[in-house]
């Protein structure tokens, strides 16, 4: 690992600088920020495994502990899926990380009975420096009328002062408790909390009846020209969602100018999708062209996650494949970090 370490680090530190060797930082959407985090979990292995990119290329990366788990679950299911990093807000910005997923070992069930009588919990870890992860939980947002508690995600909302925390779920009447009868279609949830241990009463963000929509993840745009990172700059009140319509199987962007619950615009039209057959996905901005925005996508029924980029990012058809030469096969649905020298060097220096 030292060696990886070593190379990593050195790749970074070019990656600063022009291909004349001046040395100055290059034009780039964050200077502070030279590398990857990827957190994803393996199909038949429900654990989190982190992956750290070669330097600033956003579409290579190398698994850390030598492509062991970081973290295995001990509470509810035992196995996690959908992990999903979430950067702190407010006071805990820069010091403070969480991780949710869903609680789910698909090995000790059936997919029928974890939407009927799934888990209504979102298993919780938390840390401050990235390396250790720890308070682990399983905080039940959802009451017995839910067949399950899907891919959670979450953002800090800045008007709120509060961690938006969204999630797909679908109900059974009151009156039907073994949840045998026909339930709702599958709908995005949200609900408020400001420590991941008391969320407020969830309601629906997202309803497309008759279509299931599952698999949620939101993009922020920084209020700052030239730097499309918001982890860099102030949040505007510009947001891209990416989400999955369960029953087309397709995953799609849509946008709001006027913030979280705003009116969101899908361009192309209600019918227009970026690719089909996939789910999962995670979307980041690009560390050194501002502007750049990447997706993954998860093709579940083949390789797992495929790149994709695009400086059109308010588009549904601008999306195109990205070079996957040093990008691993059989990752499954997770989310990218932004790291900057410090944590990239910490995250190569342990695992």
């Amino acid at each position: 690992m030292a060696r990886f370490h070593h190379f990593l680090v050195a790749f970074a530190t070019l990656s600063f600088f022009s291909a004349t060797g001046a040395a100055h930082p290059a034009a780039r959407a964050a200077a502070s920020l030279v590398g990857y985090l990827t957190i994803v979990f393996l199909g038949a292995d429900p654990y989190i495994y982190f992956y750290l990119s070669q330097g600033n290329n956003p579409n290579a990366f190398t698994a850390l502990n030598n492509g062991s788990p970081i973290i295995k679950p001990t509470k509810g299911t035992g196995g996690v899926r959908d992990p999903a990093i979430v950067r702190g807000g407010g006071s805990e910005a820069g010091v403070k990380w969480y991780i949710v997923g869903t609680d789910l070992d698909i090995s000790k069930t059936t997919w029928s009975a974890s939407q009927r009588t799934g888990s209504r919990g979102i298993l919780v870890w938390e840390s401050t420096d990235l390396l250790t992860w720890t308070n682990e939980r399983l905080v039940v947002v959802e009451d017995s009328t839910a067949g399950m508690v899907w891919a959670p995600e979450a953002i800090w909302d800045a008007s709120k002062g509060q961690y938006m925390v969204f999630w797909a779920s679908k109900f059974y009447n009151t009156s039907d408790t073994a949840h045998t009868g026909t339930p709702t279609s599958t709908v995005i949830r949200y609900a408020y909390t400001s420590d991941f241990k008391t969320f407020s009463a969830p309601s629906t963000y997202i309803d497309r009846t008759p279509s299931d929509t599952i698999d949620l993840t939101i993009l922020p745009l920084s209020a700052s020209p030239g730097l499309a990172n918001a982890d860099v700059a102030p949040a505007s009140e510009t947001f891209l969602r990416f989400v999955k319509d369960e029953t087309l199987k397709t995953v799609y962007t849509d946008y709001s100018t006027t913030g979280l619950f705003g009116t969101f615009t899908r361009p192309g039209g209600s019918s227009a999708y970026i690719q089909s057959g996939v789910e999962g996905p995670a979307a980041y901005w690009d560390n050194e062209v501002p502007g750049k925005a990447h997706l993954l996508l998860d093709y579940y029924g083949g390789s797992g996650y495929q790149p994709f980029e695009t400086t059109n990012y308010e588009s549904n058809s601008g999306w195109t494949a990205s070079n996957k030469t040093a990008f691993p096969t059989n990752l499954r649905h997770g989310s990218v970090l932004p790291v900057d020298a410090g944590q990239y060097a910490a995250l190569a220096a342990k695992w």
